[in-house]
């Protein structure tokens, strides 16, 4: 699974790893998607495009897991793309991921996200 981003820069992800589904919390973020994912081996690998795959970060999941993401701040992140400072949180994109156990299903977009100053 490839999640894109809409600025050419540094995101902060949070990936959390679930029992149940998540509450609807779409309220605070500008986009928000989920699919399902077939992880035979148990072990999802969370990494940029950049990143380097042996020290990416692993997490247990299911074998069938619903994956959710939901992104933040993308006004801000793309209106400043590669002028931005990867350290200033105005002008980051917040991405989280959600994961748990769930049977396979189509793909949802829960919330989309228009740009404000570019289509």
């Amino acid at each position: 699974m490839a999640v894109g981003t809409v600025a050419n820069m540094s995101v902060s992800v949070k990936v959390e790893v679930l029992d149940d589904p998540p509450v609807n919390d779409w309220a605070e973020f500008d986009h928000v998607v989920e699919g399902s994912l077939h992880v035979p081996s148990g072990r999802l690998v969370v990494m940029g495009c950049t990143d380097y795959e042996p020290e990416a970060a692993r997490f247990s999941v299911p074998e069938w897991a619903r994956v959710r993401v939901a992104k933040s701040n993308l006004d801000a992140a793309i209106s400043s793309d590669l002028e931005a400072d990867p350290e200033e949180p105005a002008t980051t994109e917040y991405m989280r991921i959600q994961v748990w156990e769930a049977a396979l299903s189509s793909a949802l977009v829960l919330k989309r996200w228009r740009s404000k100053g570019v289509e």
